[in-house]
């Protein structure tokens, strides 16, 4: 039975349910890296990450180092004496960094590996309509999410899940890999697996202004998918054209109604209190929208102080 001396890498939410998984399960954890603190919220306060919140919460030394390569980071992360790095939504790790512990530095990724290596692979699931995903723990190596798989655990994708919903699933059941991988190294019994290559393989890139701006000549099931894939966050987008008007609009909660039409693409029809957008196959019902300098609102809501025009569309 080994003696694991753990550090953990993380920054975000998503990141804090595992190190508090580790610690329930009794894993000594000696060390805890996490984002230096930012600038936030019309103050810029600095704000310190979830995961350093936590770690000061549970009396655990924390390093907050802006440059990983740094003499001073790596004494200090010597120091700590750990034979064994845990990473959970960090960042990419310099080779000095993660080949540093005797028993190597793993990853936990919220996808089934190989499928979605990238920054966002919980939208993207979503986006392109898949039916299934997980989260895959792997011994981090030269690449991006490549290295030998340890574990993984798959979970069904509804069809009303959006991101936030499925984040928080998989948060919880990455927590839970995390430890059985845990074991496993504790045990010496981890028999890793290869990562298959293949043309198949979908990526998970990171999120741009780019590419989460609505297509409207897409499908309503397509459509539906994508805005639910970045539904609450960073949230799909589009230009309404209102009069003279150009206004950009973030879309959360909709619906689809499939009915056949004549009405062009793209146009905004206002009745009894919907918001509808006609599109080849049908309509998006926008339950939930967000005009520019307001905050986010129920449709019927909005259209208590706002009016489209007859010729009102989406661009």
């Amino acid at each position: 039975m080994r003696d694991l001396r753990i550090v953990f890498m993380g920054t975000p939410e998503f990141a804090v349910t595992t190190l508090k998984y580790i610690i329930e399960a009794d894993f000594n954890v000696v060390g805890v890296i996490t984002a230096p603190d930012r600038p936030a919220g019309r103050g810029r306060k600095l704000q310190q990450s979830a995961v350093k919140e936590f770690a000061i919460a549970n009396n655990l030394p924390v390093l907050q180092p802006t440059n990983l390569k740094s003499p001073e980071f790596l004494e200090e992360l010597k120091n700590l004496q750990a034979n064994l790095q845990v990473v959970v939504a960090f960042r990419m790790l310099p080779t000095v960094v993660w080949k540093l512990p005797e028993f190597g530095t793993f990853n936990l990724h919220a996808s089934l590996l190989p499928q979605y290596r990238g920054a966002a692979p919980i939208n993207w699931a979503l986006i392109n309509g898949e039916t299934t995903t997980g989260a895959s723990t792997f011994f981090i190596d030269e690449k991006i999410d490549t290295g030998a798989m340890i574990l993984q655990k798959e979970t069904a994708i509804d069809q009303k899940d959006n991101v936030g919903s499925l984040h928080d699933r998989l948060m919880t059941l990455g927590a839970e890999l995390v430890v059985e991988t845990l074991d496993l190294i504790k045990q010496d019994k981890v028999k890793t697996i290869s990562q298959k290559e293949s043309e198949d393989l979908k990526d998970a890139p990171k999120l741009t202004k780019e590419n989460t701006r609505i297509n409207w000549s897409l499908s309503a099931s397509k459509i539906y998918d994508f805005i639910r894939g970045l539904n609450p966050y960073p949230a799909a987008w589009t230009v309404i054209k209102n009069g003279e008007a150009e206004l950009n609009a973030k879309l959360f909660d909709i619906e689809v109604l499939q009915e056949s039409h004549k009405i062009d693409l793209g146009k905004i029809i206002q009745e009894d209190n919907k918001i509808k957008v006609a599109v080849k196959d049908g309509y998006i019902i926008i339950n939930e929208i967000q005009l520019p300098g307001k905050r986010k609102m129920k449709a019927k809501e909005l259209l208590n102080g706002y009016q489209f025009e007859t010729d009102a569309k989406v661009l």
